[in-house]
């Protein structure tokens, strides 16, 4: 079993940054990609970037340039940075890791990008 806690979040302001943290733990896993993903009210959920095992990373069209994935090998945690955010950003965001035991989710966390 692998246990994901997704920290950060909340009101930022627009043009602001925010960065949201999701570590994994557990006993004997290895990590293949870190996910970020976004749920906005009335929308399906989209996937925001993604930060594979290799290094290798993508996002979605309406982040480039402004958010940044990364991660911790040693702590078994993803960031997400984000900056110059825009009210359209706000959602709440979900981490997922693929893992040698399977794909898990943090619990989400509200991200409310309002003036």
């Amino acid at each position: 079993q692998v246990q994901v806690a997704e920290s950060g979040g909340g009101l930022g302001q627009p043009g602001g940054s925010l960065r949201l943290s999701c570590a994994a733990s557990g006993r004997s896993f290895s990590i293949y990609g870190m996910n970020w993903y976004r749920q906005a009210p009335g929308k399906q959920r989209e996937l925001v970037a993604s930060l594979r095992s290799g290094g290798s990373t993508t996002y979605v069209d309406s982040v480039k340039g402004r958010f940044t994935i990364s991660g911790d090998n040693a702590k078994n945690t993803v960031y997400l940075q984000m900056n110059s955010l825009k009210p359209e950003d706000t959602a709440v965001y979900y981490c997922n890791f693929g893992t040698s035991r399977g794909l898990y989710w943090g619990q989400g966390t509200q991200v409310t990008v309002s003036s």
